[in-house]
């Protein structure tokens, strides 16, 4: 269908289990872009009440259908339960990353538990992988993202945390491309409580 690859990233950082799921059609036709797909994706997923800093509350990076289509059209959403607020929370950003997160083959990524050391999620070509981060932990956003960036071929597009995620300041962003912060409702303090330091 064209704008959508129909396919979700799940990731269980608790497990280490990476799989990819189909996202039925019927569900992308009657979603607004990246944020109505997160929001269905948040409501499907979390359990109700779920704590905000719960492994079990997911925690998904989400790209519109026109997302690396069109020149300019790489903004991604962020959305999770909010640590700030207890609400549902949408944030987003702009730069390449959506449009990366579509070359990658996906529409969306999921995360969820909570990774035993510090870890960051490589993406590449329909696949992914966890791999540790213990050299970036305590870094901030723009140490982590040059050290991340430098060690994979071809410069992917990375979001990342700085200590104020790591340490789960209720207003911590999600920064990315050095340029760019996801910058609402604390959704880098979530990523923090995954033990995750980034996205590549």
């Amino acid at each position: 269908m064209k704008g959508w690859t129909e396919r979700l990233l799940k990731v269980d950082l608790s497990s280490g289990e990476v799989a990819v799921e189909q996202i039925p059609r019927e569900v992308l036709l009657n979603l607004l872009g990246g944020k109505g797909l997160g929001a269905y994706l948040l409501y499907k997923e979390a359990p109700r009440g779920v704590d905000p800093f719960s492994p079990e509350n997911p925690l998904i990076f989400a790209a519109g259908p026109i997302s690396g289509l069109l020149p300019g059209a790489g903004r991604y959403a962020v959305i999770t339960k909010s640590p700030l607020t207890g609400y549902f929370i949408d944030s987003h950003a702009s730069g390449s990353l959506g449009a990366q997160i579509k070359f990658a083959g996906f529409d969306a990524i999921l995360i969820k538990g909570k990774a035993e050391k510090p870890v960051y999620l490589y993406v590449e070509d329909g696949s992914a992988e966890i791999r540790g981060a213990e050299p970036f932990w305590g870094l901030d956003v723009y140490g982590a993202h040059d050290r991340i960036y430098e060690k994979h071929y071809g410069g992917p597009a990375v979001a990342t945390i700085g200590p104020a995620g790591e340490n789960l300041v209720r207003f911590a962003v999600v920064h990315s491309e050095r340029l760019h912060a996801a910058g609402r409702g604390g959704t880098g303090a979530v990523m923090g409580s995954k033990n995750l330091k980034a996205l590549a």
